[in-house]
């Protein structure tokens, strides 16, 4: 085979398809166009890029991540800690970075969680592993699991249930009503203030 269609070009350099889009965006692998505009590479081309990425000594972490929602809540954290060095030692992975957060689950704006995601999208990461799909984020894990794949990012989740406590959900439910609540709350008031304003105005 001496040419490689996008999607065997991403296969072969363990990429996704937009990966390599972006890749041709950026300038950094641009393929030639057939002349129905489609992309094509060829091995030479693939093989100099992945060289080029090991010169560039470009890192490949492989991050343990660990969250719990309080400071009360430390015992937890190493908890989740020790279970993630052990599945780790169990599965061989060497040179593992622990990244300990406290925040909510429900904070898109926990500055770790960002570093950590800032890292996968400049295909830094490797391989990710976590205790449960809730320590990452309370809702949409889909979307970020999605997002490691697209970057060459393989996703371990222990999925281990000790590791999520219940207090943790019960608050961000909590959470989640409250906000809903204000919002009824303001509705209404919004309702009421237009209904006497058109009740004043009406001749």
């Amino acid at each position: 085979m001496n040419t490689f269609t996008i999607t065997q070009a991403a296969a072969y350099l363990n990429r996704s398809v937009k990966t390599l889009q972006r890749y041709d965006r950026e300038g950094l692998l641009v393929p030639t166009r057939t002349p129905k505009k489609r992309r094509v590479y060829t091995i030479e081309q693939l093989d100099a890029f992945l060289g080029q990425r090991r010169e560039k000594n470009v890192p490949s972490r492989v991050v343990a991540y660990c969250r719990v929602s309080s400071v009360a809540q430390r015992p937890d954290l190493k908890n989740q800690r020790k279970t993630l060095e052990d599945f780790c030692a169990s599965r061989g992975l060497a040179g593992v970075e622990y990244i300990e957060e406290i925040g909510g689950g429900l904070n898109f704006k926990r500055k770790k969680f960002n570093q950590l995601m800032d890292a996968v999208v400049n295909d830094e990461v490797t391989i990710l592993v976590i205790a449960h799909k809730d320590r990452l984020c309370r809702f949409g894990f889909e979307w970020f699991e999605r997002l490691c794949q697209q970057h060459g990012c393989t996703l371990f989740i222990l999925n281990n249930e000790s590791l999520s406590p219940e207090e943790e959900m019960v608050q961000d439910l909590m959470t989640i009503v409250h906000c809903f609540s204000s919002r009824l709350y303001g509705l209404r008031n919004y309702r009421k203030t237009l209904q006497e304003v058109l009740q004043t105005s009406a001749p």
